[in-house]
């Protein structure tokens, strides 16, 4: 018998509280992905290099006050701004107020929309097609696919902010990765139909000549307006996003201490699982070192099974959140503007936090085992 095929088939010697054992680290590890996924959707992935580019201007107050028209040109004024755009939030709803048919909804300028997203990627006769149409809508494909949309049909969306019902039609269709499950049309329509909203913006979107520009554009910015009846707040594309995360609290906090609550519950389950089997096998420990087994070995051996047991549960638990996020990210009622996937790192940062809680649950018992004597071992009776 090898090595490897004893250390399986003593992993699983009691093959119930091995299973519960197993099916308890998965369920951790299940939860561990979920918040590592979300961490990296919210603060670590830094979307494509275009986004790196942009900035979002809003009123330093609060986004549901709009911004003067006229800001637009001023800021494109400033060095470094390559394109400004006007991106208006509409809101409106299509079909019903179900979960599953609400998608963002933004009103904007087409003729310079495609100078600040570059990275969305639409034909250029769509392009022109939209250009020229004051009733047209581009949309992201995912939503096509979603909602059988093709070039020419027709959209209504009723007004809930403006007072206004849009009637739009397909332009365009367009694809950005990931997906975004927006439509954008020509924010003159909002204007010509609401008195109020003409000569206004929600945000205005900026690309900058490079990265390094951002900073020194988003101070320009604000520094024009900063004693004007409108002041401004500009910022990252990507600080702009976590803005709407930070609404729900302390969203790191939370996920810190829920994953230090996952390891150190998985962390007890394991242990308590080793100390059993170790303290159930010390004759068997006696036996081993009488057959010329050292305490290395022996060591070596029972912290190798606690490991196996924990990798098991680990790649089973990590599985199932792929299966999850997956599910989750491509079902009709699922939105967000970050991008939730489970990498390679991640799995890998799971299959690492399971080996070591194998490691360190069973360590202690492991050391106390190597350490009996043969003597004693042999004449211990439980």
């Amino acid at each position: 018998m090898t090595l490897t095929r004893f250390v399986t088939k003593n992993a699983f010697r009691n093959k119930r509280r091995s299973i519960l054992t197993v099916l308890s680290i998965a369920f951790s590890l299940l939860l561990l992905t979920l918040m590592m996924t979300i961490w990296r959707g919210f603060y670590l992935d830094e979307g494509s290099a275009e986004s790196a580019q942009r900035l979002v201007v809003r009123h330093r107050v609060s986004l549901t006050f709009s911004l003067p028209g006229f800001y637009r040109e001023k800021i494109r004024a400033i060095p470094g701004v390559n394109a400004v755009v006007p991106v208006s939030w509409f809101g409106g709803i299509y079909k019903d107020q179900k979960p599953e048919n609400f998608f963002a909804q933004f009103g904007t300028d087409p003729e310079e929309f495609f100078k600040v997203y570059r990275d969305i990627q639409m034909p250029a006769d769509q392009v022109t097609a939209w250009q020229r149409d004051r009733q047209g809508v581009i949309v992201d494909d995912a939503l096509a696919q979603k909602y059988g949309w093709k070039l020419g049909d027709r959209i209504v969306l009723l007004g809930t902010i403006y007072p206004v019902n849009l009637e739009l039609y397909v332009r365009g269709i367009f694809h950005i990765a990931p997906d975004d499950k927006s439509v954008y049309f020509n924010a003159k329509y909002v204007e010509e139909a609401v008195p109020f909203f003409k000569g206004q913006a929600g945000t205005f979107s900026i690309l900058a000549a490079s990265p390094s520009d951002v900073s020194k554009i988003a101070s320009a910015v604000d520094d024009m307006f900063r004693n004007s009846p409108q002041p401004t707040k500009s910022e990252s594309e990507k600080a702009f996003g976590l803005e709407f995360v930070a609404m729900m609290g302390n969203v790191k906090a939370f996920i810190l201490w829920i994953c230090s609550a996952v390891v150190f519950a998985t962390l007890l389950v394991s242990a308590n699982t080793m100390a059993m089997s170790i303290r159930e096998r010390t004759r068997e420990v006696a036996v081993l070192k009488t057959l010329g087994f050292t305490r290395t070995s022996v060591l070596g051996l029972f912290v190798s099974e606690a490991v196996a047991l924990s990798l098991m549960g680990g790649l089973i638990g990590a599985g199932l959140g792929w299966v999850l996020v997956y599910g989750l990210t491509h079902s009709p009622q699922f939105f967000s503007f970050f991008p939730m996937k489970v990498t390679p790192g991640i799995w890998l940062l799971g299959m690492v936090a399971s080996a070591l809680v194998g490691l360190v649950s069973a360590a202690l018992p492991s050391y106390h085992a190597s350490q009996v004597n043969i003597v004693d071992g042999l004449r211990h009776i439980g």
